[in-house]
């Protein structure tokens, strides 16, 4: 079955970087599109970057151009979010997000936290 396992979220303090991983089995990974959500405690979950199959970049939110870098590695069935210059607002649940035949899948996310 699809499984996607998010990993890397952290207290990291405002400036500072985190390297999320979110980990795929279960479908043709090397042949889907890779999303990257956040969700932060009460507002919606928000959409951080898209990279296609061959590991091109669709968009990024505004919010983080710049600051985050999405990748993959097909071999590995990897997708990772690169996160730099890390703000208090970046703070939320984040996770990976798969469309396999036209049948979404989330992982279980994982928490960032940006605080001094």
């Amino acid at each position: 079955q699809v499984q996607l396992v998010e990993s890397g979220g952290g207290l990291v303090q405002p400036g500072g970087s985190l390297r999320l991983s979110c980990a795929a089995s279960g479908f043709p990974f090397s042949e889907t599109v890779m999303m990257w959500y956040r969700q932060a405690p009460g507002k919606e979950r928000e959409l951080v970057g898209v990279i296609t199959s061959a590991g091109a970049i669709l968009n990024y939110a505004n919010s983080v151009k710049g600051r985050f870098t999405i990748s993959r590695d097909n071999p590995k069935n990897m997708v990772y979010l690169q996160m730099n210059s890390l703000k208090p607002e970046d703070t939320a649940m984040y996770y990976c997000k798969a469309v396999p035949g036209g049948k979404s899948y989330w992982g279980q996310g994982t928490q960032v936290t940006v605080s001094s």
